[in-house]
């Protein structure tokens, strides 16, 4: 099939077949087709969108592109979650051994951070030691004997999205509710999971801001992945202010340690991450339904199980065996920090969440090109929730900084970012609603 006839179709408002697609996938993969033709194939998808079958159809090309896992040799139901991205969303370092302490085989393989919101992996990088890239062999084994990993994607794993996306990233595609839908679950289905449950962020600091772009997401992903075979539920949460009370990487890790231990728990990280865990044993018939399982991830989290787990997983990867007894001595510490201080008294009453991101990603904690470094040591730590009542000169926000310049710079991005008020706001429940 010549790869200009495909496009044409596309292009012209027609539907693709599943020979069509899987030929142009197998050409995108092996580079017979061209940057311009897969280029101009996004384009003609932004603009035209896919029926569910045709999303469906590149969804299981682009996952056939490379390695397909299977886990013939676990005697537990295998499922996983993956999390469209914000800020102060560390929700998977809870949630993988939360939901392996209550049975479930979940191999986690996560991303790096993306523009503002951060990456599960450069979190679990900032863990001295941790192999987030270890070898299949390794990463059977550690999901075996500890019921979770979390770990990067290899090259192995559904090859053609990597290239898809490099050229939807510098074509203005990435936005395309189709090319977004296949590229998350072709390397979930590649991943040999029985169930996966979605976490679709909404709000300013969401890849989807508008919530009905964000219900769209979701209700796609659902059908494209039960189309695909594999049963998938959704929840769209708030990511209208940072979920958890600390954004960067080691910060987020110790904020993670925290919740694991029972030391301190924000209320908003604590209620996503278990109505997450309920959806991911009802999912793998561990549950009967969402309320029986969030009672099980709060036993596992109250009787120190999930803990016990998450410890499991940190050193057969190679981090320290004793992580959570003491993580501030093994975490990597910024040597300036300093408070930002409120200008007035009143109320938080609302957060330009992207820019507390963009204030992490100024400190060194995420990336401005794909191979820049990332400092795990910046962040910021105790951002206040929305509703919070503040008199003057009180911290709404602790900076962990490498210089005085940057503590100078990320004060007065906060200071925009975060918004206070004379009047109590609306709080805004955090879980907005449920596809299945």
């Amino acid at each position: 099939m010549l790869p200009q006839e495909i496009v044409r179709t596309k292009r012209d408002g027609g539907e693709l077949d599943r020979e069509q697609i899987a030929a142009f996938i197998t050409g995108l993969t092996d580079g017979s087709v061209s940057e311009g033709q897969v280029a101009a194939l996004a384009m003609a998808v932004f603009f035209n969108g896919m029926t569910r079958a045709e999303a469906v159809a590149l969804t299981l090309a682009m996952r056939d592109s490379g390695e397909v896992l299977s886990w013939p040799e676990l005697d537990r139901p295998v499922v996983d979650k993956h999390s469209t991205g914000g800020v102060g969303d560390n929700v998977s370092l809870m949630l993988a051994p939360i939901a392996a302490a209550c049975g479930l085989a979940v191999p986690m393989i996560s991303g790096r951070g993306l523009g503002h919101t951060g990456g599960t992996l450069d979190k679990m990088e900032a863990i001295p030691g941790y192999q987030a890239m270890p070898d299949n062999a390794l990463f059977r084994k550690v999901v075996a004997s500890a019921g979770c990993a979390i770990i990067g994607q290899t090259g192995n794993l559904a090859p053609a999205d990597k290239r898809f996306y490099g050229i939807r990233d510098v074509t203005a595609t990435v936005e395309s509710v189709p090319l977004i839908t296949a590229s998350i679950l072709s390397k979930k289905l590649a991943a040999g999971l029985g169930a996966l449950v979605l976490d679709v962020k909404c709000g300013n600091g969401a890849f989807m801001d508008n919530p009905v772009r964000a219900a769209e997401l979701a209700r796609s992903l659902v059908e494209v992945a039960t189309g695909a075979g594999m049963p998938t539920t959704a929840l769209i949460t708030d990511m209208n202010q940072p979920l958890a009370s600390a954004a960067g990487n080691a910060v987020e890790v110790q904020n993670a340690a925290d919740f694991l231990t029972g030391d301190a728990r924000d209320p908003r990280l604590e209620a996503v991450t278990v109505a997450l865990a309920a959806e991911m044993l009802v999912s793998g018939g561990l549950a009967s339904d969402p309320e029986a399982g969030a009672v099980q991830a709060r036993r596992a989290l109250e009787q120190g199980y999930a803990a016990e787990h998450f410890n499991r997983m940190v050193a057969a990867l190679g981090g320290p065996t004793d992580f959570l007894a003491d993580p501030a001595r093994h975490l990597a510490k910024a040597p300036i920090v300093a408070d930002c201080l409120a200008e007035a008294e009143g109320f938080v009453t609302g957060y330009d969440t992207r820019g507390i991101g963009l204030a992490v990603v100024e400190l060194g904690g995420g990336r401005v090109r794909p191979s820049d470094p990332v400092d795990h040591a910046v962040g910021l730590t105790d951002l206040l929730p929305v509703g919070t009542r503040l008199e003057k000169n009180r911290p709404i926000a602790r900076i962990h900084a490498r210089t005085p310049d940057q503590v100078e710079q990320v004060q007065a991005q906060l200071k925009r970012a975060i918004r206070i008020g004379a009047d109590l706001p609306q709080l805004d429940p955090v879980i907005v609603g449920r596809e299945v």
